[in-house]
């Protein structure tokens, strides 16, 4: 008879070294937080399987230079990448103000930016009906109330996400080291961590501007 590894043990022995501590671990997803998520990131018609996603818990500093814990749902593919960026994200103190499940938020993108919740899985179909890349848990959105998404319709009118993020589209206008330091960038280490891991970049789109999101 083949012996079975436990997935504990399994995605224990695929973790970096780091990870090991109890503050940056990969798990499967606990029932009680599946259970939290029911109706909320995980809504009805959900196509992607349980087992394929994976709960991150980590810690990151805020901009105030406090410490907290913080958890993620993402896709297993990606959960080592995860957690090396958060991890060198935590080291060199990177401000973030909140990691929170977006349950947290009923699976409300828009309150989730508003509170400024950096978050990754939410299933949810896009404007033109496909499958986005958060339902999947290929993409994360990093400090979305400094980095908001902006679009601009064929009426020429300027769609900003969150809606009250309206002080943080002028890019070039963050003249302070602290704005700076909130505002991802082609120069920023978070942008530079989560490229080098092969994320793409919602802020260098044309179409749009998504200045908080990577995807891969």
């Amino acid at each position: 008879m083949k012996s079975i590894i436990p997935i504990t043990i399994f995605l224990l022995l695929a973790m970096p070294i780091f990870a090991q501590d109890k503050a940056f671990r990969i798990h499967a997803i606990p029932d009680s937080t599946f259970a939290l998520m029911q109706g909320k990131s995980w809504k009805k018609g959900c196509s992607i399987s349980r087992y394929d996603l994976r709960y991150l818990t980590l810690l990151h500093i805020d901009e105030n230079g406090e410490t907290h814990q913080g958890e993620l749902i993402c896709h297993k593919d990606i959960a080592n990448d995860l957690l090396e960026i958060f991890h060198e994200l935590y080291k060199h103190r990177y401000p973030i103000h909140s990691i929170k499940l977006i349950d947290e938020y009923e699976g409300s993108d828009e309150a989730s930016m508003r509170s400024n919740n950096t978050s990754c899985f939410n299933y949810r179909r896009t404007s033109r009906g496909g499958i986005s890349k958060h339902s999947k848990g290929m993409a994360v959105d990093i400090n979305p109330l400094w980095n908001p998404c902006v679009r601009i319709t064929a009426t020429k009118d300027t769609i900003v996400e969150p809606a009250n993020a309206k002080k943080y589209v002028k890019r070039q206008q963050a003249n302070s080291n602290t704005a700076k330091s909130k505002m991802i960038s082609h120069h920023d280490l978070c942008h530079k961590l989560f490229t080098n891991h092969g994320f793409k970049w919602g802020g260098s789109w044309r179409s749009m501007k998504d200045y908080q999101h990577f995807e891969k």
